[in-house]
């Protein structure tokens, strides 16, 4: 007879409770059709009680018949007990058709178990069917219990227990276990007594392999993803992955082990619905933090044991909890740097929040590291505060003074640190590196209380997200790469980081993360980094109506938000020009724009350009969107920061575009130290007097720098002493008044619809029309004519009656501009010359420009001006 324990141990069903070791399991009671067995762990031999894999079969085939005539059908009992509590039903099909039912029962603080069977198809025989079954813990320990065996030894490592056959027909069997080592799964066949000819002596399931039925836990529900407790404390466990053969539940009740306290294999045929693995607990107060391992990936064939064993975080999960220093390795059997917290998420009062909602048209957003915008000593905060969320509160008057309504934050997403925040390894969480404690907790509330602060505030906030690639390791990967990752399908792209975002199950998750900041954080907005690649399919080939993007556009929650595609690629650091599709719903980061303005400031651009930039990039966003969906920036939070693009241009920073003004780098040349100050003021102005909503980059106020860097590891933290400096005074106030200029002019600048052409007059310094397309021209002068109100019309914001009139020279040599007539009963006051000095480069009154005729004002290079219609009496 061929041994039972070789088919009885299967990949699928194990447990493992603080490794592999194997453990003692005390079977309190035999129980067969109601009545006790007179065999009790208690009496048991306690030398052999100790050695696994010592026990061998108690019952000999005379035993079993013995047994079987002791007790009259009539007294079975299973499941009918008062002090029973159901706790799962499951129902299986041998090979031959036949149903059994398996049920399991919490009575005291045991668990029963119970066995009914249809009549057998086989069982004509008039002999007893018998119940062979063992407990296991992993794939290589069983624990059965431990009786004197008269049994040949090939039969080592099973018990066999006789059913009774019912007056119905049925056969039943009930056994009870000690329930202070579960949860473990109860492994079985249906055998006959041996001799008997029936043609085989064991009936497996319909998929040829035992039976597994697991005691102590449920086996759960495919949905929600990721960890659920319900209110009656029992918690829900559920992952996805097609590739796994086996998955395996790891739960720990310290998280600084470097072994889980408890591994469970999810049995494929009750733990598994379709590509979702899941399992259940009553309850588990004695485990903190949880993860998985999942085996048989194609992925991990080229792979060694240690990468294989890598314990996985959840995807899905809402905390994690740091668990071993990374320093420490990735070795076999050692958890990832993070795992899932085991708990609710704590309640949050948002009681007396009131979201903004700003118009986009409305915003003038600040970009934005939580990190670095206040851990230099110089915010003058607490340890505990500076380089955090909250640090980040306690700046709210920096940007009211600036006029900034919305901050846009770098990724906030757990992220490898060596790296940057670019490269995140979850979606569902902050990262706990900015707050004091460290905690995941700690951060979940800390987010909540800065949006809440800021909201009260009337700021918003937006996240920068990056769901085009993930951190090298530690992410998703072993989990199921071909469905998370370009895995071996796109050319010269990083396969173990690329994320297949427009796959079916990587769109439900990102989908899910988006919303539940949203829910849960209050969050306003998502700028998308690297959104070009947000439209490559599942081979990499380009789609014109890509699923994820156009999942976010028509998303009766995410579509309420702010979603602005960013095609900046952190791996690349190059802009990748693509024709985005938007469904009238989707803003974008204008890149075309910081490149127009740059080119033509240097004096390399069109004036053609110029126009199209000021006039909210027509070519761009006059599809059905208009300029409100057009982000503006100069500088952006990777790359040359402001006062560099100005002192730094060497051959390796080509593609930013910079000009260092005669002298690279840093210089005490006065003259070139003057024209750098005038490209700074004209890179700010045009950023307001453009429509569309300008972004500001942290530090580009006070002349923050990076030594002509663009790395990301070169980047400063924001020193808030250069505030007080010349340069960061005079920039400070300047950007204060544009941003109350523009909100004053909200009928020009601010406007949601494209201005109408007859509105607009374009000149020369002559006021000759311009050249558009001849690169020597170095000169463009703008009049916009405000739209006059309809007399005796009452509207609760009047417009004003005013016009405006800029120019823009970035020749090397002055020029005298011919200013066209103003309105009846108005005059020209200049509120903005670039080249003049502190404090009367710009003005909110004005000066009055002489009305000598022809009126005539004298600029110098390198500078721009700005004039207003105003009658004297204003």
């Amino acid at each position: 007879m061929a041994t039972f324990l070789s088919s009885l141990i299967q990949p699928f069903c194990g447990y493992n409770r603080g490794g592999t070791e194997s453990f003692k399991l005390a079977v309190s009671d035999y129980h067969t059709y109601g009545q006790k067995m007179n065999y009790q762990s208690g009496k048991l031999d306690e030398a052999r009680m100790q050695a696994h894999g010592e026990s061998k079969v108690g019952f000999t085939k005379s035993l079993h018949r013995n047994v079987c005539r002791a007790y009259a059908p009539s007294r079975i009992s299973v499941g009918k007990s008062e002090e029973d509590r159901k706790v799962a039903t499951y129902l299986f099909r041998t090979e031959f058709g036949d149903l059994v039912y398996a049920f399991v029962g919490k009575r005291g603080s045991g668990f029963m178990f119970s066995i009914e069977i249809s009549s057998l198809k086989l069982a004509s025989i008039d002999e007893t069917l018998l119940l062979s079954w063992g407990v296991y813990r992993s794939n290589s320990a069983i624990v059965t219990p431990n009786f004197q065996s008269i049994l040949p030894e090939e039969t080592i490592g099973a018990t066999e227990t006789p059913f009774v056959r019912t007056s119905e027909g049925k056969f039943a069997v009930e056994l009870e276990f000690d329930a202070k080592h579960d949860p473990f799964y109860l492994s079985f066949l249906l055998k006959y007594p041996v001799g008997v000819d029936s043609g085989s002596s064991e009936i497996k399931s319909h998929r040829k392999t035992s039976f597994s039925v697991p005691v102590g836990f449920g086996r759960g529900y495919p949905s929600p993803l990721g960890l659920s407790i319900s209110g009656d404390g029992s918690i829900n466990f559920s992952i996805f992955s097609s590739t796994a053969e086996s998955v395996v539940l790891c739960l720990y009740n310290d998280s600084t082990s470097e072994k889980p306290v408890l591994e469970l294999d999810l049995d494929p045929y009750i733990n598994r619905s379709g590509n979702i693995w899941h399992a259940s607990f009553e309850g588990a107060s004695n485990f903190v933090s949880y993860g998985y391992r999942c085996r048989g990936s194609k992925f991990h064939e080229n792979q060694d044991e240690a990468e294989v064993s890598r314990i996985l975080v959840d995807p899905y999960a809402k905390i994690l909890t740091a668990s071993i220093p990374k320093t420490r390795g990735q070795g076999l059997g050692l958890p990832s740097k993070f795992l899932g917290q085991i708990c609710n998420v704590p309640a949050f009062s948002w009681d007396g929040e009131v979201r903004p909602n700003l118009p986009m048209e409305k915003l003038f957003i600040y970009r934005l590291n939580v990190k670095h915008f206040t851990v230099d000593k110089s915010s003058q905060l607490p340890i505990d505060t500076a380089g955090t969320f909250s640090g980040l509160t306690q700046k709210l008057l920096h940007f009211k003074k600036l006029g900034v309504n919305a901050v846009l934050l770098e990724p906030i997403f757990p992220f490898d640190e060596k790296d940057g925040p670019y490269f995140p390894f979850h979606f569902f969480s902050p990262t706990n590196i900015y707050v004091p404690s460290g905690a995941s907790i700690s951060s979940l509330n800390s987010v909540k209380e800065m949006v809440k602060e800021l909201h009260a505030n009337g700021v918003e906030v937006i996240l920068e997200v990056v769901f085009t690639h993930t951190a090298m390791d530690g992410a998703l990967q072993g989990i199921d790469d071909s469905c998370y990752y370009f895995v071996n399908r796109v050319a010269n792209s990083e396969g173990k980081s690329a994320l297949n975002c427009n796959h079916p199950i990587v769109q439900q998750l990102l989908l899910d993360s988006l919303r539940h900041w949203v829910t849960e954080f209050h969050i306003d907005g998502f700028c998308f980094i690297n959104a070009s690649s947000l439209l490559q399919g599942h081979h990499g080939e380009l789609l014109s109506r890509p699923p994820f993007v156009e999942a976010i556009a028509f998303d009766p929650l995410l579509s309420k938000t702010k979603i602005i595609a960013d095609f900046w690629d952190p791996q690349e650091s190059v802009p990748k020009e693509t024709r985005f599709p938007h469904w009238k719903r989707w803003a974008e980061l204008n890149s075309k724009f910081s490149n127009d303005i740059k080119e033509f400031f240097r004096g390399e651009g069109l004036v053609s350009s110029l126009a199209t930039r000021l006039c909210g990039s027509g070519d761009v966003f006059s599809d059905g969107r208009g300029p409100a969906f057009s982000f503006n920036f100069i500088a952006r939070n990777v790359g040359l920061p402001l006062v560099d693009l100005v002192s730094f241009s060497s051959s390796k920073l080509a593609s930013e575009l910079s000009w260092n003004c005669g002298e690279e780098g840093p210089t005490s040349n006065i003259e070139v130290l003057e024209k750098r100050l005038k490209q700074i003021r004209n890179f700010i102005f045009v950023l307001f007097v453009s429509l569309g909503v300008p972004v500001l980059n942290m530090g580009d106020e006070c002349g923050q720098s990076s030594g002509g860097s663009v790395a990301f590891k070169d980047r400063k933290s924001f020193n808030w002493d250069s505030l007080k400096t010349d340069f960061g005074t005079q920039t400070t106030q300047f950007i204060t008044f544009l941003s109350s200029f523009r909100s004053r002019r909200f009928d020009l600048f601010q406007s949601r619809n494209f201005l109408k052409v007859e509105n607009i007059d374009w000149f020369d310094n002559n006021q000759s029309p311009p050249d558009w397309e001849d690169p020597s021209c170095k000169f463009l002068a703008v009049m916009l004519r405000a739209d006059k109100e309809e007399s005796g019309s009452i509207t609760e914001n009047p417009k004003p009656q005013s016009d405006i009139f800029m120019a823009f020279n970035a020749s090397d040599q002055s020029v005298s501009v011919a200013l066209p007539e103003p309105s009846e009963g108005t005059n020209w006051f200049r509120l903005v010359d670039t080249a003049l000095s502190f404090p009367g480069f710009f003005s909110s009154d004005g000066e009055p420009v002489p009305t000598t005729s022809p009126v005539t004002y004298g600029m110098q290079a390198h500078s721009c001006t700005l004039f207003e219609a105003k009658s004297f009496n204003d």
